[in-house]
């Protein structure tokens, strides 16, 4: 059920966050919001009654920033930004996506800095509170000056003229309000341009981003301390000791994540003598030290994520108390670019270290095993070619990994002349998490195939847990058969957060996040 929570103008938690991009939650402002929001609005209104140019109050935008609009075109002017500025192509935003731009609108506007009308920030809030999705297209915006094209399709449908999202199929937004009882906002001196400024859409992408991989990164904790086990590794090298004496925080975590879930292996304790292998691969010895540096780059995104909800990011913004109004450049979403492309890396990576394990383990000379892990092999290919499809995955997710910050084109008639690309920085990520989610269900049915091979010894009580897990919907694979569908079973335990539910349970472990 829906919960009733208020935003504190720059106080969101992740936790509220994670709440709303979850589910459709209850949202509502604190009083002393309104009165600084009324505040600031009786600003812009001085500014709009009076002779004196004032951008994006009585002036053309961007490049036309010169051209001066008389007192009787104001409501066109914010109403001619919002149609002409609707421009956006491709497939829409996800809901999750979009409930987060509506709060995220709503929380920035309402730090009273903006100039707007209190309805706006209530038609917002309803909007979301009544669960209506305005279609967003979610490709053309550059990431500065705001995320232009997405947020105008969303003030659209406020206003009655776009449309909504309702069962995956478009309708008309002015039917969609009615229905819900919400009246369609007009918009008044610089709304528009306060709602179209801003990086909420690539925030909100980038947050989508953070909270869908945070299962898949705790099941690769699980299913990498399951390939230890079944390619009988060294639990040696996650010694605390290790660890403690580099001090990278994400590396000392990750090592007793993998101590807590191979504790008490029977599997492990059969080898602990007469070994003859000295050391094991990098891509299982090296686990904290690879996806510790994820969990840190991951942890650092989340903190820049939560300080953009918060944010101011619309232009110009308006100072009550001095009765001024400042044009400036928060609109420009480089913070959020360069998180979105460090955690374009560490999603890469974790695919990356997945994959050579996969290798491992279907490679007899390194995991002793059988050959591509089938008891039959030349009759049965086993796992050879469920590896080639990783690797092809950890190929592509290399190329979308590949810095979107780093490039700009000009816009506007070069007012606009730096960039950001911070929503297809965001936005791509989802196809990089999907690409992850699936390699490490094909190591997740490759080491528990490897387990198979080493009854009746036992892995720890949480690793017997993942291995139950999957054969509860997986059967061992004695021999070749159709495999498509066991990769997409396996990857939905990733991907739902099945298996993260094992880490969870373990007592006394670090929590994941530590943004708020």
């Amino acid at each position: 059920m829906p919960t009733r929570f208020t935003i504190n103008p720059g106080q969101l938690t992740l936790e509220q966050l994670q709440a709303i991009h979850a589910s459709v939650q209850q949202l509502t402002l604190p009083q002393s919001s309104r009165e600084k929001v009324r505040a600031s609005q009786q600003v812009v209104q001085r500014a709009a009654d009076g002779e004196q140019a004032v951008y994006g109050v009585n002036t053309g935008f961007g490049k036309l920033a010169n051209q001066r609009i008389s007192k009787s075109q104001l409501e066109t002017l914010q109403l001619n930004l919002i149609r002409s500025h609707s421009v956006g192509v491709g497939e829409p935003l996800s809901k999750e996506v979009v409930r987060l731009m509506l709060a995220l609108k709503a929380a920035s506007l309402a730090r009273g800095h903006s100039g707007v009308r209190e309805v706006v920030i209530d038609t917002l809030l309803a909007v979301h509170n009544a669960g209506l999705v305005p279609y967003v297209p979610s490709q053309g915006s550059v990431g500065a000056s705001g995320d232009l094209a997405p947020l105008a399709h969303m003030t659209l449908a406020l206003i009655g003229e776009g449309e909504m999202l309702q069962n995956g199929k478009r309708m008309p937004a002015a039917a969609a309000l009615q229905q819900a009882g919400i009246t369609p906002l007009t918009l008044g001196a610089k709304e528009g341009l306060a709602l179209i400024n801003g990086t909420q859409t690539s925030t909100a992408l980038a947050l989508h981003a953070l909270l869908s991989f945070e299962p898949v990164l705790e099941a690769a904790l699980v299913i990498g301390a399951l390939t230890v086990d079944a390619a009988r590794g060294s639990d040696g090298p996650f010694d605390p000791r290790i660890h403690l004496l580099r001090g990278q925080p994400g590396q000392i975590d990750v090592a007793q994540y993998y101590r807590a879930l191979l504790q008490g292996s029977a599997i492990r304790n059969s080898h602990r003598d007469g070994d003859d292998r000295v050391q094991d691969p990098y891509s299982l010895r090296c686990q904290p030290q690879v996806i510790g540096a994820c969990l840190d780059q991951l942890r650092h995104a989340a903190l820049v994520l939560v300080r953009e909800a918060n944010a101011v990011t619309d232009n110009p913004l308006v100072f009550d108390e001095d009765d001024s109004m400042v044009s400036g450049g928060n609109f420009h979403a480089e913070p959020v670019a360069l998180a979105a492309d460090g955690m374009a890396l560490a999603i890469a990576e974790v695919g990356a270290i997945a994959e050579r394990r996969i290798a491992m383990l279907i490679d007899s000379g390194v995991s002793r095993l059988p050959p591509f892990l089938t008891a039959d092999a030349g009759l049965n290919s086993g796992f050879m070619i469920a590896h080639v499809t990783a690797a092809a995955l950890a190929s592509e997710n290399k190329s979308l990994a590949h810095p979107a910050s780093v490039d700009s084109l000009p816009t506007s008639a070069n007012q606009e002349d730096h960039v950001s690309m911070a929503t297809f920085a965001a936005r791509r990520l989802q196809s990089m998490i999907s690409n992850t989610a699936h390699i490490l269900g094909i190591e997740l049915l490759a080491a528990a195939q490897g387990i198979e091979f080493l009854r009746p010894l036992q892995s720890s009580a949480a690793l017997e847990q993942a291995h139950a897990m999957l054969r509860q919907q997986v059967p061992a694979m004695p021999q070749d058969r159709y495999l498509a569908p066991d990769i997409e079973h396996a990857t939905l335990l990733v991907r739902q957060g099945k298996l993260a539910q094992i880490l969870r349970t373990l007592p006394g472990l670090p929590t994941l996040w530590v943004a708020s």
